[in-house]
Parts: structure tokens; C-alpha cells; sequence
């Protein structure tokens, strides 16, 4: 199906055809749509190319809130705005990046997921401003109805939920005393406004995560001096912006093999590290400590700005592309306080040390809220399902939740790499459900669980959120691995009749 317009087209199938199941005269239920994806950001574009190719008689529509298409790509646009991942294993596996840099800004990020969904056909299929503001499953027809806030309403059998877990139109800001007295510009990287001129001015900007550790770079050449104030360190490791081995792979292979072979070797070393880390902290530690203070030249002021007193990956580690932050803090453009704040003044911040940092702009990248589903809350007949009481399988089906999916990626690797395993193991449910004359089917435990968190990462917008989330149980395949290489073996293995609880709607159907 190609899909060209900003309206679903009603599709008039025959009863007993593929596996549309029809509620009507003639006992059978149509829909507009077997599978609703929501969001066009890198998962739902994924998510697109892995539903035509490998259940190509399923129909299916993308909705897309925002009038372009890119997710995070497309709403962040503050000053060097990058991945922390190497594009390699954070693009598509069926795409080759072929872009020398390896740690790409988000412009380049946003054309490549443009580029991607053109050359496959997938935008057709993208209902863009089709912001979706509620979703509820109906046990009888085994039907999602979508309400859209402009008041349309979309049919599908199957949800799969691609909108990754930021809140978008809010991001994380404290209560800071004194915000209203300060005479400056205050903003936050989430809403960057596009007139912002920061030439020649003082800006000093809380925070130490990477929209911080991205920010104070991309801006320094221009301003008078800018300043990172945190409250406490950050672990943030130093890697090259373009990757050699990559370059010289490409250079005497095949694309498509020399894309395959780069990407086995980042996703070995990336899970080589965090294992690494994880086993050995203090060694971990060391070797970061060592990395900064090679950059910096100064042990004193590593261990004052740069030692964290968290293990290596506790929380995520932030990348410094060629060493760019250290650099910009050792030209004197830059500097780091580790502080508290009192409060906000007119003239700038005041330390509860009673120290006055003088600011004409004062960005706030403190972090972001985190929103399941885009903020939508899933209903079933009408009820609301307790989703911090629920159980995530398999990384993506929720218990209580019929023929739902979810794309949440991995905190300590590329977010693409567990997204496109969810989507092959939705294309895996689907065709499964097929070949038992399912209509619905919904994941269930047959012994208790023990609860985890979902996002196991001591990270504040983590912790913040921890318990709107649902949870994983202690291990596979109702516990969430950080081990892509692990979950690339077992997840599309599993035996989905063990897991699943399956059947057909109380209405007749004629099955295939």
C-alpha cells in the first residue's frame, strides 16, 4: 500500500482474507489499518522498513505528531547537537552510513532518517501533525481505536508505540529561587529559540550531561566566556570523531560488507566496555580518570570536575568528541564549577559559597522529563490499564496490554540497536499470530515476578520517572538485558507460545 494523503482510507477487503478480521453484516471486521505506528523518529522509520519487507500483506500507517519527520532530530536544534553514539550502530543495519564522521551532528542525523524513509517508500505511508492523545482496545473485535487530537479516529489491529520515552513538550527544570529577578535570557536546550544571539556575551550553563557537555564547545568561539556549573561530575569519555578503521574498511570492502563488519566491531567494543566497567569500576574509573587528565593536563582539576564519586556507568557516560570540551576549558574559553546553587540574582547565579557567577544568559540543560507513549495512556474495553503494575516481555509487549508493542532502547548502547530487534520481533508476533488464527494476542507469566525497574540506571530523569514506568522481571525473557549481542541471539528464538496468550474476537470471523 502507498500511502499519499493526510487522511487513512477506509480499505475494502473481502472477509476471510489475509488476516483482517471484520465485524459487520457478514460477521467480519475490517480495519483501517493492521498496524498503527506511532511515531516517525529513527524507531518508527525502522519500524516501517521491517513491516513492508517482512509482512508485506500488512497494511500499515505511521503517526507523526509533528509536521517533520526525525523525533529527537527533529525537535532539538540548540547549537552542536549530536549523537553520543557511532552511527554505525546507530543507523539502520539496512542502511550503510556513509558519512566520514562517525559522531554526527543531529542535521546530519535528521537527513540520513529523510533519506532513509524516501528510498524505501516509507514516508508514504506518514501521517504527519497526527498527534495522538488516546488508544483504547476493544477484547470484541480485537480492534485499537486512535483517537487523534484533531478529533479523527484510526482503526488497527496491532500498536506499536515508537515514540521513545521523552516528554517533548516539556523538559526537566528545577525550582530555582530567583529565576524572575535574574535581568538575562534564561533557556532551555529543549526549546532553543532560533534568534538567540549569544556573541560576546557571558553564559554559564547548569548542568553536566551531554546536552551540556555538547553545548559549552559548540558555543565557546563565540562568547565572551562560558561556564558549565554542576552540581556534581560527570564520567565523559574522549573518542575520536571520525573512526579510521571504518574509513579503511570501507575503502577495500563492498559497502554493504564493510557496513556489517564496522558495525560488529562497535557493538563488540561498546559491550566489551560496559562489561568491563560493570566488573571492574575502580579500573574503569582509572582509565577515564587517565583519559581527562591527558586532555587536561592537570590532576587537580580532573579530580575537582571530573571525577565522579558514581561507577563508570551508573549512569551514562558522556562523549567528548576529539577531546572537544577538554580542549575548549584548556584555551581559557571555558571553565567548570562544581557547585550548589542558592539562588538565581539579577546580574547571574549566586553559589551557596556566596560566589556571584555573572551571566547574560543562563541555559538550563537539566535534563529531560521522561512520557511513555507520547504521554498516551493505553485503555482496554474502555478501562485504564496500571502500567507500573504491568511486566515488559521480551523488551517490548507489555502484560495486560493486547497486541501492543513498545520500542525502548538500550541506556548503555546505540538506542537503534535494540529498536530494530523489537521491531523484527513485532514482524516475528505477527506472522506468528497468523499462523494461529489469532486475533489478539497478550503477554502473560506463568509464575510470579519479582519486580525491577524497567531503566535500571541511577541517572536523575531515570529516577525521576522510575515509577510511572512498567517493570522487568529478574531475567530473560521478562528482564531488559544491556547485552545487544546477547538479546541478538535469543530474542527472535523465542518460543512465543510460552509467553503468549492467544485467541481469536467473540465476534465470527472466517479465517484464512
Amino acid at each position: 500500500m502507498e500511502f499519499q494523503h493526510s487522511r487513512p482510507r477506509r480499505h475494502s477487503i473481502e472477509c476471510g482474507g489475509p488476516p483482517r478480521w471484520a465485524v459487520g453484516q457478514t460477521g467480519c471486521v475490517t480495519w483501517d489499518f493492521d498496524v498503527v505506528v506511532i511515531g516517525a523518529g529513527l524507531s518508527g522509520i525502522d519500524a516501517g522498513y521491517h513491516l513492508q519487507t517482512q509482512c508485506p500483506d500488512k497494511t500499515y500507517t505511521i503517526l507523526e505528531a509533528r509536521s517533520a519527520m526525525g523525533g529527537t532530530w527533529d525537535l532539538f536544534r540548540y547549537p552542536g547537537i549530536r549523537s553520543d553514539s557511532d552511527l554505525y550502530t546507530f543507523g539502520f543495519p539496512f542502511k550503510p552510513w556513509r558519512d566520514e564522521m562517525s559522531l554526527a551532528d543531529g542535521p546530519a542525523i535528521k537527513r540520513y532518517i529523510e533519506d532513509t524513509a524516501a528510498e524505501f517508500g516509507i514516508d508514504r505511508h506518514i501521517q504527519f501533525d497526527s498527534k495522538v492523545i488516546a488508544a483504547d482496545f476493544d477484547t470484541h473485535t480485537s480492534t485499537w481505536t486512535i483517537t487523534l487530537a484533531d478529533d479523527r479516529t484510526i482503526t488497527a489491529n496491532f500498536l506499536y508505540s515508537c515514540a521513545g520515552y521523552y516528554d517533548y513538550d516539556q523538559g526537566y527544570l528545577p525550582d530555582f529561587a530567583g529565576m524572575a529577578d535574574f535581568q538575562g535570557t534564561i533557556v532551555h536546550p529543549q526549546f532553543w529559540p532560533e534568534d538567540l544571539d549569544y556573541r560576546g556575551k557571558r553564559v554559564v550553563v547548569i548542568g553536566s550531561g551531554a546536552t551540556a557537555v555538547t553545548l559549552i564547545p559548540a558555543m565557546a568561539p563565540d562568547t565572551a566566556h562560558i561556564t558549565m556549573l554542576q552540581r556534581s561530575p560527570t564520567w565523559i569519555s574522549p573518542l575520536p570523531r571520525t573512526d579510521p578503521v571504518a574509513d579503511f574498511t570501507r575503502g577495500h570492502l563492498p559497502e554493504r560488507a564493510a557496513h556489517r563488519l564496522i558495525r560488529a566491531k562497535n557493538i563488540g567494543l561498546s559491550t566489551a566496555f560496559y562489561r568491563y566497567a560493570r566488573q571492574f569500576p575502580k579500573s574503569a574509573a582509572k582509565l577515564l580518570r587517565g583519559m581527562a587528565v591527558k586532555q587536561l593536563r592537570d590532576e587537580h582539576l580532573v579530580d575537582e570536575h571530573f571525577s565522579p564519586s558514581y561507577n563508570v556507568w551508573d549512569q551514562r557516560v558522556c562523549v567528548a568528541p576529539d577531546g572537544d570540551l577538554f580542549q575548549t576549558i584548556t584555551s581559557g574559553k571555558a571553565d567548570v564549577v562544581t557547585a550548589r546553587i542558592d539562588r538565581f540574582v539579577p546580574e547571574g547565579i549566586r553559589l551557596v559559597s556566596g560566589e556571584v557567577l555573572p551571566a547574560d544568559i543562563i541555559i538550563t540543560a537539566t535534563g529531560l522529563q521522561l512520557l511513555l507513549n507520547g504521554g498516551v495512556e493505553p485503555t482496554v474495553d474502555g478501562s485504564s490499564v496500571d502500567l507500573p503494575e504491568q511486566f515488559v516481555l521480551l523488551g517490548a509487549m507489555i502484560t495486560g496490554l493486547p497486541n501492543f508493542a513498545i520500542a525502548v532502547g538500550y541506556t548503555n548502547a546505540s538506542w537503534t540497536l535494540r529498536a530494530d530487534l523489537t521491531s523484527r520481533l513485532v514482524c516475528k508476533v505477527l506472522r506468528w499470530m497468523g499462523q494461529q488464527s489469532y486475533t489478539w494476542v497478550v503477554p502473560e507469566s506463568r509464575a510470579p515476578l519479582t519486580p525491577r525497574p524497567l531503566l535500571d540506571m541511577q541517572s536523575g530523569y531515570i529516577q525521576r520517572a522510575a515509577g510511572a514506568f512498567p517493570r522487568q522481571g529478574p531475567k530473560a525473557p521478562w528482564r531488559m538485558r544491556q547485552n545487544y549481542m546477547l538479546d541478538a541471539v535469543t530474542t527472535l528464538r523465542t518460543d512465543l507460545g510460552k509467553y503468549l496468550r492467544g485467541g481469536r474476537n467473540t465476534v465470527s470471523t472466517t479465517t484464512p
